[in-house]
C-alpha cells in the first residue's frame, strides 16, 4: 500500500489550550497549519475547573489578547459568571475570573478552527518525529501518525498536555488514559527521547463532580458575579456582554471530613507510594492540605456550575486520589453536600512532560531546531500558561518560517516574559503556576493596561488587525491629553474647594493645586473630582481607568520604571554563543557547570540560573568586556 505524504508548513500535536493558540496564530499569518488531536471532540477541553482567569493568570488571558489571541474572545462568549478578583487591594493584583459553560467553550474554540483558513484539523495520534541532521545542526522534517501518514513540515510545535502515557489513578484503580477518560498519547515519549530530550514525570488531579440535585444549597454561602461585567477581550464591547450570570456556593470541610481522609490514608496513591510525579504545590489535593496544614480547622470549598445545561457541579478546593468510597464519605461530610451523588470521580493524573531548560525563550529546543514545545508539556499547570505559551510558540515557529526575527517578551514586558523566563531558566520540579508575587514588576504589568504594552508587538508579528491598533492608539491618546489636562488645571483654596474637600474627608488646601494632586489623595478619585472640574469631558471607561492609576500611583510607577531600565541593561548584554565557560577564569565551579548546562543567552539570564551568584555574574562581565576591547583593538 502506497505511503501517505502531506506538505503543510507547520504541524501543532496537540488541541487543548495551548494547541489551538499555536495553530490559529500560525494559520492567520498565513501557513498552512494542521492541527493534530486524539479527539476532535476534546478541543479547547477544560478537564479540570470549569473557569478561566484568576488570580495572575487574568493576567495571561488579557495579555494573549493583547498580542491577538483567542482566549479572551472565547470566553467572553461563554462565560456564565464573571468577577473582578482583589478588588479591595491595589490594582497590581486585580485579577479578572469568569466562570465558563464547559461545552460551549468547547464548541465556540472549535468552530473558531474550524472557520479558520490555512488551518486543518486531524484526529490521530502523532508517534514519531522526523528530523535530519544539518549544517547547523538536528533540525525538524516532520511527523509520522499511528496510521502511518507522515506530514512533512518546516516547524513542529508540541502541545500534549497531560497526554503522554498518562495514567488515571483512583485509589488502587488505575487506568492507563488522558483526562476525562480520553485515549493517551502512548506513543510519542519514545521518539523524543530518541531526539535526546529529556523527560520527566509530574501529576495534578481534579475533583469530584457532583450532581446538583443532590446539593443542599440553602446550607452554602452564594457568591455572586459582579454587577458590571468587565471583558476578558479588549475587542468586546461591554454592552454587548452584560447578562444574567449564575451563582456558585461556599461551603468548608470540618474535623469530621479530617478524620476520613487521615483514617485511609493508606489507601491514597500519594501516600502509598504508588504515584511517581511531583504534583503542584500551589494546587494541593485535599489530602495534602489535611496533612500539611494540620492546624487548619476547614478549608473552603466552592460548588462551581459546569455549564447552563447540565446539573453537574464541580467541587473546587477538594480534588483527591482517594478510593471511590472514601471520596463519597468524606464529601457527605460538607454541609450542603450530605447527599451529594457522584457523577465523575476525583482523580489524579501522571504524564510525561520535558525539562523546559532544554528551550530557548522562544519556546524552540535548542538542540532540534524548528521543534517547539508549549503548555503543560514545558512543565506548567493551566489553562491559561498553556494559551500564554501556544500564543509564543506558534507565533516564533512562524517568525522563523518567514526569516523574520522571533519575539521574546522579557519579565519587565509582560506575565507571559516571566512564565517563559521562569520555566527556561530554573529547575522547576512540580507544576508551575503563574502568580502575581513572581512578577518583580507587577505595578507595570497590570491586567489593565495589557493592551497599552503588547498591542504593538502583535500588531507588527500580524496578528492584531488594523482596526485594534488604532483602537489601542487613540486610547493612549486620550489618556495622555487627560492627565496633562489634569497636571495643569488648577484649583484655590476658595471657600467652595474648602467646603468640598470637607465635605469628601479631605484635607483643606493651603494653596492652589492642580487637579492631579487631588487625584492622588486616597479619599478622591475622578468622578469625585468631576464636581469642581467644569472642563472635564466625557471619556472611556478604560481611559479614565488608567488616568487615575497612572496619577494616583506616579510615583511607584517611576521608581519601577527606574529599575526596569537597570534590568534592561542586564538583558541587553548578550553572551555570543562562542563562549568558552571553561575558558572563563575565576568562575566557580558550580555555575562553570550550571552556565554550561543551561546556556544562557544574556547576563540578565545568567544571574536567574540557580547556584550562579552575583560575584559569577560580575567575572562573566568582565570577561566579555575585555574579550570585546581585545577584539577593537585588533
Amino acid at each position: 500500500m502506497a505511503e501517505i505524504r502531506e506538505r503543510v508548513d507547520v504541524c501543532v500535536i496537540g488541541a487543548g489550550h495551548a494547541g489551538c493558540e499555536a495553530a490559529l496564530s500560525c494559520a492567520r499569518l498565513g501557513l498552512e497549519t494542521v492541527i493534530f488531536t486524539v479527539s476532535v471532540d476534546s478541543i479547547a477541553l477544560m478537564p479540570c475547573n470549569p473557569n478561566i482567569g484568576g488570580s495572575s493568570k487574568g493576567h495571561l488571558v488579557r495579555e494573549v489578547d493583547a498580542l491577538g489571541g483567542e482566549m479572551g474572545k472565547n470566553i467572553d462568549k461563554t462565560f456564565i459568571q464573571s468577577k473582578m478578583l482583589n478588588r479591595s487591594k491595589g490594582p497590581a493584583v486585580h485579577s479578572l475570573r469568569a466562570q465558563a459553560d464547559k461545552a460551549e467553550y468547547t464548541w465556540q474554540m472549535r468552530r473558531t478552527l474550524e472557520c479558520q483558513e490555512h488551518l486543518t484539523i486531524k484526529q490521530a495520534e502523532v508517534c514519531r518525529l522526523l528530523t535530519e541532521e544539518g549544517e547547523k545542526g538536528k533540525r525538524i522534517t516532520g511527523v509520522r501518525i499511528f496510521t502511518g501518514a507522515v506530514y512533512e513540515c518546516k516547524a513542529v510545535i508540541l502541545c500534549t498536555g497531560t497526554y503522554l502515557n498518562a495514567r488515571c489513578l483512583c485509589g488502587d484503580a488505575i487506568t492507563q488514559t488522558g483526562p476525562n477518560g480520553l485515549q493517551a498519547a502512548t506513543h510519542l515519549t519514545d521518539s523524543l527521547k530518541e531526539n535526546g530530550i529529556r523527560m520527566k514525570r509530574f501529576k495534578t488531579g481534579t475533583p469530584a463532580r457532583m450532581d446538583g440535585r443532590s446539593i443542599d444549597f440553602s446550607k452554602m454561602e452564594e457568591q455572586r458575579g459582579d454587577d458590571r461585567i468587565v471583558p476578558f477581550s479588549f475587542s468586546t464591547n461591554p454592552e454587548e456582554i452584560q447578562k444574567e450570570q449564575v451563582s456558585c456556593w461556599l461551603t468548608y470541610t470540618n474535623e469530621k471530613t479530617h478524620e476520613i481522609i487521615r483514617a485511609n490514608l493508606d489507601r491514597s496513591p500519594i501516600y502509598a507510594g504508588i504515584i511517581e510525579g511531583m504534583g503542584p504545590r500551589y494546587c494541593p489535593s485535599i489530602e495534602d492540605k489535611v496533612v500539611k496544614f494540620a492546624d487548619k480547622e476547614r478549608h473552603q470549598v466552592f460548588l462551581e456550575p459546569e455549564g447552563i445545561h447540565t446539573t453537574e457541579m464541580y467541587v473546587g478546593g477538594m480534588s483527591s486520589s482517594l478510593p471511590e468510597d472514601v471520596q463519597l464519605a468524606m464529601y457527605r461530610t460538607v454541609p450542603g453536600m450530605e447527599h451529594c451523588k457522584i457523577v465523575r470521580n476525583a482523580y489524579a493524573i501522571e504524564y510525561d512532560c520535558i525539562d523546559a531548560r532544554q528551550l530557548y525563550p522562544t519556546l524552540e529546543f535548542r538542540e532540534i531546531s524548528g521543534l517547539y514545545s508549549a503548555g503543560q508539556l514545558n512543565g506548567s499547570s493551566g489553562y491559561e500558561e498553556a494559551a500564554a505559551q501556544g500564543l509564543i510558540a506558534g507565533l516564533n515557529a512562524s517568525l522563523s518560517i518567514q526569516k523574520k526575527e522571533q519575539i521574546i517578551l522579557d519579565r519587565s514586558q509582560a506575565y507571559i516574559g516571566v512564565l517563559i523566563d521562569d520555566l527556561v531558566t530554573k529547575d522547576n520540579r512540580e507544576p508551575y503556576r503563574m502568580m502575581t508575587s513572581r512578577a518583580e514588576y507587577r505595578l507595570l504589568l497590570r491586567q489593565d493596561n495589557a493592551d497599552l504594552r503588547l498591542r504593538e508587538i502583535g500588531y507588527r508579528a500580524g496578528l492584531v488587525s488594523d482596526q485594534d491598533y488604532e483602537k489601542t492608539t487613540e486610547k493612549r491618546k486620550l489618556i495622555q491629553e487627560e492627565m496633562d489636562r489634569l497636571k495643569r488645571t488648577m484649583v484655590g483654596a476658595s471657600e467652595n474647594i474648602q467646603n468640598f474637600l470637607k465635605i469628601n474627608g479631605s484635607s483643606s488646601l493651603k494653596t492652589a493645586a492642580s487637579l492631579s494632586e487631588l487625584l492622588c489623595r486616597p479619599e478622591l478619585d475622578y468622578f469625585t473630582l468631576s464636581e469642581i472640574d467644569p472642563e472635564r469631558k466625557p471619556l472611556p471607561a478604560d481611559v479614565i481607568e488608567q488616568v487615575e492609576i497612572e496619577l494616583k500611583y506616579e510615583g511607584y510607577i517611576s521608581r519601577q520604571m527606574r529599575q526596569v531600565e537597570q534590568f534592561r541593561k542586564m538583558e541587553s548584554r548578550k553572551i555570543p554563543s562562542w563562549v568558552d565557560y571553561e575558558q572563563v577564569p575565576s568562575l566557580r565551579l558550580e555555575a562553570r557547570q550550571k552556565l554550561i548546562a543551561y546556556r544562557p543567552v544574556s547576563l540578565g539570564q545568567a544571574s536567574r540560573i540557580s547556584g550562579v551568584s552575583p560575584a559569577d555574574v560580575s567575572v562573566l562581565l568582565v570577561y566579555l568586556e575585555n574579550h570585546s576591547r581585545n577584539k577593537e583593538i585588533k
